[in-house]
């Protein structure tokens, strides 16, 4: 599910693994991935949201959780400002792989 809002956008994303991965497994990749900030303390009731993503590059996930629904699942909800991120960044990223790749 895709939900577009005024600063950006927000996904829930459910993916299933080839092998069991635990929500902290997810959580400590994710943290290393660059351009990924992970906001992620239910007891908190800390996740991301799209206007904290509004005017930045990173990718937002958080309420980071294993799927009760399939053994191999992983759900998360992840925000960015899709400006930014969805296009105009995006577009220069890919660029830059492109030239430093093949030029």
């Amino acid at each position: 599910m895709r939900v577009p809002v005024f600063y950006g956008h927000s996904e829930s994303v459910n993916i299933e693994t080839e092998r069991k991965i635990t929500a902290d497994e997810v959580r400590k990749l994710l943290s290393q991935a660059p351009g990924v900030t992970v906001v992620d303390d239910p007891p908190s009731a800390r996740y991301p949201l799209a206007i904290d993503a509004a005017g930045k590059d990173d990718t937002f996930v958080g309420r980071i959780r294993e799927d009760e629904s399939i053994e191999k699942g992983i759900n998360m909800w992840i925000v960015a400002d899709n400006l930014r991120k969805g296009a105009a960044l995006n577009a220069i990223q890919i660029a830059e792989i492109l030239v430093k790749e093949y030029i």
